[in-house]
Order: structure tokens, then sequence, then C-alpha cells
């Protein structure tokens, strides 16, 4: 009986000292989508949008049977 009771009390004091110990979170979750990139933490939010991609411009010419010629 005397064990039940001193393992009990001894349960209630690590239990106590975790609950009392409690700290911030501090983590941060970035994700990357298709248009906009962001993050998220404890302070606030980031979103950052992504450069527009340009295709470099090429002359393209049509031969009148169908073939094409990219120059």
């Amino acid at each position: 009986m005397k064990i039940m009771i001193f393992s009990a009390f001894a349960a209630l004091i690590v239990a106590g000292a975790m609950i009392a110990s409690v700290e911030e979170a501090g983590a941060v979750v970035c994700a990357r989508g298709v248009y906009r990139a962001g993050c998220a933490g404890v302070r606030g939010a980031a979103v950052v949008r992504r450069p527009v991609v340009v295709a470099p411009h090429r002359a393209v010419v049509v031969r009148p049977r169908g073939a094409v010629i990219v120059r």
C-alpha cells in the first residue's frame, strides 16, 4: 500500500514538473506552391511571388509543305 501511494505521489510530481516547464514553440512552417511561396511563424507570415517566366523569342518559319524551321 505504501509503495502504491509513493509511486502515485512521484508520478504527480513528475507530471507537475512537466506542466510547469512548458516552453514557447518556435516552429516555422514553409510551403512552396505553384504561384507563391510562403512561411508562417510565431511572429507572422511572409508570402513571396515567383517571377514570371519569359521564353526566349525564336524565329519560326513554316514552309508551304508543312516543314517547320526554328532559328
